[in-house]
């Protein structure tokens, strides 16, 4: 039995929990919160009796052996490397943290300490990534891919009365490139790996922060667009186009359909598992690593070409957070 505790007590949170309650390997035991009353709400929602307000402690208890972060993304290193330091596995809710090279001190720091480090990155884990990477030699020699994630926030509306929530403050390496975005990124890397080059623009808003973005992505002999708004809402679903069909996916961060459209005219929908809340996949992926003493695991490689392609996003755009300085541990 994996002993789990929670860092965070939002809605993420809860979507966890959702999957953590059908598996028997996995059980909640401990939450933290810088609130004290909101993390005993959350945790008697569960049952759990541990309670902390203070993560270092919490860390220290040895009756917990895994930890989501869930915290802001500002927070995810100081977070991550903590639990990591104190034999902890770790999975860390995207995007994994602010820079790349915060990513490289708690991935050399989790293999030191033999622990499980793991980006929660939902689309990637699901069946349908599986279903649409096992056919994707059917649409033929890959040339384009399109992937893309625009969902108008509710939280906007606030931000154009005045009032800056956590999502729309760039102080806590937030924004559109780091929520939306890194969706498309995560998907794209564990598609095609690392791109030779990019070429990314950035739509601001009054705040200095990123709303909107796109980016080119070359790889030689193949191109891939990514294209994502916390500002705006699209219907149009991602693509892949092969030179023999096009495979359509809906949708970039839930996938729910995946449809090939062959040249010949035929179609074929691809059969696969479907949730509205698919973290379950997220967490099994966690457990079997964690049981295999997999430190040194596949999930890895994306999570640093996700934070290669966001730095040089960020490098040529301007998009600056505090973080940014590194860090030590």
């Amino acid at each position: 039995m994996i002993r789990l505790a929670t860092i965070g007590t939002n809605f993420i949170t809860d979507w966890l929990m959702e999957g953590i309650l059908e598996l028997d390997e996995i059980q909640l035991t401990a939450v933290y919160s810088r609130n004290l009353e909101k993390g005993k709400q959350f945790a008697a929602k569960y049952n759990v009796e541990k309670v902390y307000d203070n993560y270092e402690e919490m860390a220290k208890d040895p009756e917990i052996d895994a930890v989501y972060v869930a915290s802001p993304t500002y927070m995810h290193y100081t977070h991550s490397i903590t639990m990591i330091n104190y034999g902890k596995h770790v999975l860390c809710e995207k995007p994994v943290c602010s820079n790349r090279e915060e990513l490289d001190i708690l991935i050399k720091a989790a293999k030191e300490q033999g622990v499980v480090f793991m980006e929660a990155m939902k689309n990637v884990h699901s069946p349908g990534f599986h279903a649409m990477m096992d056919n994707l030699h059917k649409i033929g020699t890959v040339r384009r891919a399109t992937i893309q994630y625009c969902q108008y926030s509710s939280r906007y509306d606030k931000f154009k009365k005045g009032i800056i929530e956590n999502a729309f403050n760039p102080k806590l390496s937030n924004g559109a490139l780091m929520d939306i975005g890194s969706y498309c990124i995560h998907f794209l890397a564990s598609l095609f790996g690392k791109p030779e080059k990019i070429l990314a623009d950035s739509l601001f808003l009054e705040n200095g922060v990123d709303g909107a973005g796109s980016v080119i992505a070359s790889y030689g002999d193949k191109q891939a667009e990514i294209i994502y708004s916390k500002i705006t809402d699209s219907k149009l679903p991602t693509q892949i186009q092969g030179e023999n069909g096009c495979m359509i996916i809906e949708q970039c961060p839930i996938i729910k359909k995946i449809t090939i459209y062959y040249r010949n005219g035929e179609t074929e929908e691809l059969q696969f598992d479907k949730r509205d809340n698919p973290m379950i996949y997220e967490t099994k992926d966690f457990i079997r690593l964690i049981k295999e003493h997999k430190v040194d695991h596949q999930f890895l490689r994306a999570s640093e070409i996700e934070m290669d392609i966001t730095d040089e996003v960020r490098r040529q755009t301007g998009i600056v957070f505090p973080a940014d300085k590194i860090r030590e541990q």
